[in-house]
């Protein structure tokens, strides 16, 4: 009863909501109540070989398998998480989404001998502006459900790139030429790497980024995003 108590001066003075439909109505530490996570657009890609996001890299990049979580579409419940992570600084959401995209690997066959999760880097003056790296934030959601050692500083931006999200697909690839630049080879060498980030669309940083991976002995590219748009 004491413990009821004080849960309710506590939700009194700092009310837990909903991020989607704002509703009290939910458990402690969600972030969605039953209702909005139901609402979800799952893919189920983790389950299934060529799904789309697969065919992205069809003879660009050599991977072992590649899903997004739910589908991206504009003016939904996904695109608002989004948003509160990228640009209203919802930490909170990326670890969310993240355990979300972690529970889908570990009941995915097609993704059981991955080794070590590396968050697709961020530019240091680009994640010095935003204070984080969304994918790092998911990366360490997806860490804590499959147990795989996050190697954040493997990789490094080097150059500084604007918003891609006006770009075509040859633009895009164009733009990420000479982007990535491996600073821990011996860390990654003979490792399946999971490659994470928050959406998928031409798939031209990821490609960028996994191709330096892939140059490393005996490496291994998985790829898996929070959301893949239609």
């Amino acid at each position: 009863m004491f413990s009821n108590i004080l849960k309710g001066f506590s939700h009194l003075f700092f009310p837990h909501n909903c991020l989607g439909c704002a509703t009290d109505n939910l458990l402690n530490n969600e972030l969605l109540c039953a209702k909005c996570l139901h609402e979800l657009p799952e893919t189920l890609f983790f389950n299934n070989a060529e799904n789309p996001v697969e065919k992205i890299f069809y003879g660009r990049l050599k991977i072992e398998c590649a899903a997004s979580g739910f589908y991206f579409t504009k003016n939904s419940l996904l695109q608002h998480l989004m948003i509160q992570l990228k640009y209203r600084g919802h930490k909170e959401a990326g670890e969310y989404l993240g355990k979300l995209i972690g529970y889908q690997i570990q009941n995915s066959l097609r993704f059981k001998d991955i080794d070590a999760i590396i968050p697709l880097p961020l530019n240091s003056k680009k994640e010095f502006i935003r204070g984080y790296n969304q994918a790092y934030l998911i990366s360490q959601g997806i860490e804590q459900i499959i147990s795989k050692s996050i190697f954040k500083d493997a990789v490094e931006r080097i150059q500084f790139t604007e918003t891609q999200t006006h770009e075509n697909r040859v633009n895009r690839w164009r733009n990420m030429e000479g982007v990535f630049k491996i600073l821990d080879s011996s860390i990654l060498e003979n490792k399946h790497i999971l490659l994470v980030d928050d959406i998928v669309t031409t798939g031209a940083t990821l490609e960028a980024c996994g191709s330096e991976i892939l140059k490393l002995s005996g490496t291994k590219l998985s790829i898996a995003t929070v959301a893949y748009t239609l």
